[in-house]
């Protein structure tokens, strides 16, 4: 008997069926408390992606070249290197520096750092989307600096960008399973974890496919609505 007949024997349930709705049922509940660690991961990273996003996109529009040229490269180093990189670094490599992170905590700044690169350039696209005369009225009106970004640019700025924020935010939810690189047992990992100790996949990853679905798919519904509410304003 070959290894691929011994494996099938070792994996097939009793009666020869493919899929065992007994076992699907039996990991769901385990499955669903890992999602549990996705969506909160997700949750933490998008705020600090939309946060430190906005933040880079007002640091680049310095009129201080010490300030705008250091945070252009480090922008553009983040979006020029993979993900997996910076959890390796912050999870593996800091602790050599004396500097130790959780590894949920390393994976939600490796996500949120990558991702504020992104949006960075989304809030710099719409603020430079702003009507120059609205630049110009806020001079005219002798406005702050601060109440110039706070009470005219960026209220027209931001909205029109959040569509496209909002698909960042659905990409680092199907960026997660990278985070079990670095030990964090988000949905994916649980499912691999599943299948190493039970030798079924089919189950298993089915499910996890069923669950990011079920997540990914009504955000994407709500972000079309949300950009079809926007573009009737």
């Amino acid at each position: 008997m070959t290894h691929a007949q011994v494996l099938a024997q070792t994996t097939a349930p009793p009666g020869g069926t493919v899929w065992d709705w007994g076992f699907a049922l039996e990991i769901l509940p385990e499955l669903l408390r890992a999602l549990v660690v996705t969506v909160q991961a997700t949750v933490v990273a998008s705020v600090l992606a939309l946060s430190l996003g906005l933040a880079l996109a007002l640091l680049r529009r310095s009129k201080t070249v010490a300030i705008r040229l250091p945070v252009a490269g480090f922008i553009e180093f983040i979006r020029s290197t993979p993900l997996l990189v910076h959890l390796f670094f912050l999870f593996y490599a800091l602790p050599r520096l004396g500097i130790t992170l959780g590894a949920f905590t390393a994976g939600v700044i490796g996500l949120g750092v990558h991702y504020a690169t992104y949006t960075s350039e989304v809030y710099r696209a719409g603020i430079e989307g702003v009507a120059k005369g609205q630049w110009e009225a806020a001079t005219a009106v002798n406005l702050s600096p601060r109440r110039t970004w706070t009470g005219v640019i960026l209220p027209q700025a931001i909205p029109a960008v959040l569509p496209s924020l909002g698909n960042y935010i659905v990409a680092m939810f199907k960026e997660t399973p990278l985070l079990f690189a670095i030990t964090v047992i988000e949905v994916l990992g649980a499912a691999r974890i599943i299948g190493t100790q039970s030798f079924r996949y089919l189950e298993a990853f089915t499910l996890v496919g069923l669950l990011f679905f079920l997540v990914s798919y009504p955000s994407v519904l709500l972000l079309r609505r949300l950009e079809a509410r926007l573009a009737t304003k």
